[in-house]
C-alpha cells in the first residue's frame, strides 16, 4: 500500500506589530503622570451671582465654613440647617462680608446632589468663588 503525503499547509496569520502602540500608549501614560500634579485647583470659579458689586478686591480669609456630612446633612458654621435656610444665611452672610470665599467640606461618601445643591445656594447668594477642602483618606 502506497500512502500519499499530505501536507496540509497552515492558514497565514497576519503579524501585527503591537510596538508602536505601546511606545505611544507609554508616552500618554509619562505625560499624564507628570501634568496631573499641575491640575490642581484651589477654588471653584462659580457662575454670576444675583448680586455683584464693582469690585476688585480678592477673598479675605474665610471664616464662613459648610460642611456636608456622609449622611447629607448640610452644617453652615456648625449648625445644622435645611438648603433653604442655608441660602437665607449665605445671603445675609454676603451683605455682611462680600470678599469672604465660603469653605465647603464635602463628604466624598454624600451624595454630589447635595454638592450642587451647596454650590448653587452660594452662587445665588452672590459669591463669585469657593473653597473646596477635601481630606485625603
Amino acid at each position: 500500500m502506497k500512502r500519499s503525503l499530505r501536507h496540509e499547509t497552515a492558514p497565514l496569520e497576519s503579524e501585527i506589530n503591537l510596538t508602536p502602540l505601546i511606545d505611544v500608549v507609554f508616552v500618554l501614560l509619562i505625560v499624564f503622570i507628570l501634568v496631573a500634579p499641575l491640575l490642581e485647583l484651589d477654588h471653584v470659579e462659580l457662575a454670576q451671582g444675583a448680586s455683584r458689586g464693582g469690585s476688585t478686591q480678592p477673598p479675605k480669609q474665610s471664616s464662613l465654613t459648610i460642611h456636608v456630612k456622609q449622611d447629607d446633612t448640610i452644617w453652615f458654621q456648625s449648625k445644622c440647617v435645611s438648603a433653604d435656610e442655608l441660602l437665607k444665611m449665605l445671603k445675609q452672610s454676603f451683605k455682611e462680608a462680600p470678599h469672604q470665599a465660603p469653605q465647603l467640606f464635602q463628604d466624598k461618601r454624600a451624595h454630589f446632589g447635595t454638592y450642587q445643591t451647596v454650590k448653587n445656594a452660594i452662587e445665588i447668594a452672590g459669591y463669585d468663588q469657593m473653597d473646596v477642602i477635601l481630606k485625603p483618606h
